[in-house]
Order: C-alpha cells, then structure tokens, then sequence
C-alpha cells in the first residue's frame, strides 16, 4: 500500500527532494488535459469525494519518511501530486493536519479548477506551497487544452484562485503548459497579468516531455516558448522561469562555459550579448555556440531584433 499512497522522494528543482502523496485513485479527475502524462481521465467527477482513510495516509506517508531518513537522505517537502486532481480528496484538509505533525513542509499541486469552492480553499490554506495551474485565459482555449468536467466555469476558477490568494500566507508559485499549434500572443499577455495578481514566488513555463494523453500534442515551438518567456518576464521580472525537462546542473559561473551555458538556458532564455559575456569570461570562442546548435541542443530564435538562445526540448 506504501508504493500506492507515498512515493520518492524524487528531486524536484521546484521542491528539492519531494515525497510524493497519491491521494486519489488513478486517474480521477476533474479535467482531461490533452498533456497528461499520466494518461486521459478515466473517471472525471467536479464533486469531492471519500477516497482513503487520512489515518492510513498519514501512517504510509510516515513510515516512508522515516525509511528515508534512516539511510541519511532528506525530504524537503510532502508533495499531493497524485494521478489526478487533489483537491476532490474530501479529507485533504484532515491528511495536511496530520502530515504537519511531522515537522515537513505541506506542498499541493493542484490545476485550481475547484478551487472556487469554500472548503477547497480552507483546506489549501493549511499548506505551506500551493502550485497553480493557469493554462488558459480564453474560455475556448481553456476547453481545448484543459477539457474540463461540464459543470466547470473558468469565470469562477479564476475568480477563486484570486481570493484563496489574497488569503494565503504560503508561497504560491504557478505552471503554464504550451502547446504546439494554438496562438499565444494575446493569451500570453492575459496569462501573465492574471498571475502578475497573484504574487507568485515563480511562474513557470512548462512544456509536454514526456508521452501525453494525446499522441498527437507536441512542445510548443522554442520560438514561441521564448515569447512567452518575455511577455512574463515584462509583468513578472525574475519571477520567471522555464520548465522543460532538462534541470540543468549549476547556476552561476563553474568554470566549464558549456555546462553553464546549458544550465541558464534550460531556465532562462539568453540573449546574444549575454551569451558572448559568458563566453567572454571563459575565453571561450563563439563556436561553441555554432557547435551547440549544430548538435541540436540548443536553438538560435529571435524576439523583437534581438537573438535569444534557448534548450532544444521538442519531441522529435
């Protein structure tokens, strides 16, 4: 039963080391997103339910724990980011209690679609990091790449994610999933002024790695990624980062201008005059870029007369 409820921990560069609690029964939802990687819904409910005994989580989710800590490792954060939506778990709220009783911080990865609701909301207030899924300002995009449950009503999402934020003393950070195929040139904008409300510690800019719901979704182009990146980067500044699979090893300057060059890139995109910064002091030449790109592992694009330089990540 521990495999099913508690697993991990595994490193997460949103969370360090997660251990991760599956409250709900694959795969119960209450969208059906085109990207899932955990496949497509096979029960899509909006109405909270009894799925396990908050006892019986807690108990796993300790045992695990301390099986962790015996072999010297740690765990940063609990993290409820289960094969579908948490928040339908009508004893979430008992289960964060419980779990705060071991001295870890309480994470929820949550796509915010019930969060509209009042017990949702106190129940996600007993957390110490919520994470916010905003995939769509536009009602038409949002049913196109989220395919939420027919009660649901995006007006009403929204307007619950606002409040819960404006009471929540924990950290907030959020997940935008581009897809290739749809415009994103207002909805970025919209996007990026809806979590500008937010205060965010960080707004993520994700993109499908691994194989989706749907065969035929695919990574937006890294074209589009990039211009995504800076209309965020205008309304929300550093707060902004990329989350494209590859995490990168170090920030900052090692000495080794390639391994500092890809780790920038996998998180923020770089422009031409950084880039030869960079190179600049490392002595480095600019064929290492040349030879990058002709490797495919990094992408040359352009935004507004300027050259960026961004991480390949688009399933071939």
């Amino acid at each position: 039963m521990d495999e099913l409820i508690a697993f991990g921990p595994v490193p997460s560069r949103r969370l360090g080391r997660s251990l991760g609690v599956n409250n709900i029964p694959a795969k119960t939802c209450t969208y059906s997103c085109i990207y899932c990687q955990a496949g497509k819904t096979n029960v899509m409910i909006a109405k909270r339910a009894k799925f396990y005994d908050p006892q019986l989580v807690y108990e796993e989710v300790k045992r695990r724990i301390e099986d962790i800590l015996k072999r010297g490792h740690r765990v940063d954060y609990i993290t409820f980011v289960p094969d579908g939506e948490p928040t339908l778990d009508i004893n979430l709220g008992i289960e964060i209690e419980l779990l705060k009783n071991l001295n870890i911080p309480i994470a929820v990865l949550t796509n915010a679609s019930l969060m509209w609701r009042e017990d949702v909301k106190e129940d996600l207030l007993k957390a110490d990091l919520v994470s916010i899924k905003v995939d769509a300002m536009s009602e038409k995009l949002w049913r196109r790449i989220n395919r939420p449950h027919p009660s649901l009503k995006l007006s009403r999402i929204l307007e619950g994610i606002i409040e819960f934020s404006r009471e929540f003393k924990g950290v907030i950070i959020t997940e935008t999933m581009l897809i290739d195929g749809f415009n994103y040139e207002e909805e970025a904008k919209e996007i990026a002024n809806f979590i500008s409300k937010l205060r965010p510690a960080k707004a993520y800019i994700a993109v499908p790695t691994r194989p989706p719901a749907e065969s035929w979704v695919r990574p937006a182009r890294e074209e589009i990624v990039n211009n995504v990146f800076q209309e965020f980067q205008r309304r929300l500044g550093n707060k902004v980062e990329l989350l494209v699979g590859f995490e990168g090893v170090n920030f900052g300057h090692t000495g080794d201008v390639v391994k500092d060059l890809l780790s920038i890139i996998s998180v923020h995109p770089m422009r031409e005059d950084a880039v030869r910064e960079l190179l600049k002091k490392d002595r480095a030449s600019w064929d290492i870029v040349k030879e990058l790109i002709r490797r495919g592992i990094i992408v040359e694009v352009e935004y507004k007369g300027y050259k960026y330089y961004i991480r390949r990540f688009r399933i071939k």
